[in-house]
């Protein structure tokens, strides 16, 4: 699936590889809640966040947006479990019936956590699965 980078995310992109150090695979103006959703190579989140998160918090203040970092992997599955993150995420179940709908099952206590404030995790694992795997919508379970 092809994805198509706005002219402000490609530039935003070498300034966050710079600060962070993380191979940044996509980058998504969030307009609804003034942030960015960076989609960052397997393996590289903690360095994204660095050390206690000093890392994001200097680059939201160098960006004056806030960052929501999501880490890539080799499947759908593991995208929208990182994507729901900090939250437990147990399962993650794609159905194909008229929409493809992917349905994270997460521990009870962490349902808000995965819903997020103003529901922005849910939100960004629902743009992130739309972007690169075609997924109609994502769900708790």
């Amino acid at each position: 699936m092809r994805v198509t980078l706005s002219d402000e995310a490609r530039q935003l992109i070498p300034i966050i590889e710079d600060e962070t150090g993380a191979t940044v695979r996509d980058c998504v103006i969030d307009e609804e809640y003034d942030r960015l959703l960076v989609l960052v190579k397997a393996g590289q989140m903690a360095k994204a966040i660095g050390s206690g998160g000093e890392t994001v918090r200097e680059l939201e203040d160098r960006l004056d947006r806030s960052i929501k970092f999501v880490e890539d992997g080799p499947t759908p599955e593991d995208v929208i479990a990182s994507a729901l993150a900090p939250a437990a995420v147990y399962n993650v179940t794609i159905s194909e019936n008229d929409d493809t709908v992917a349905y994270a099952e997460v521990d009870q206590q962490d349902t808000g956590v995965a819903i997020g404030a103003d529901g922005r995790n849910i939100d960004a694992a629902r743009t992130l699965a739309k972007r690169h795997f075609d997924i109609d919508d994502v769900e708790i379970a």
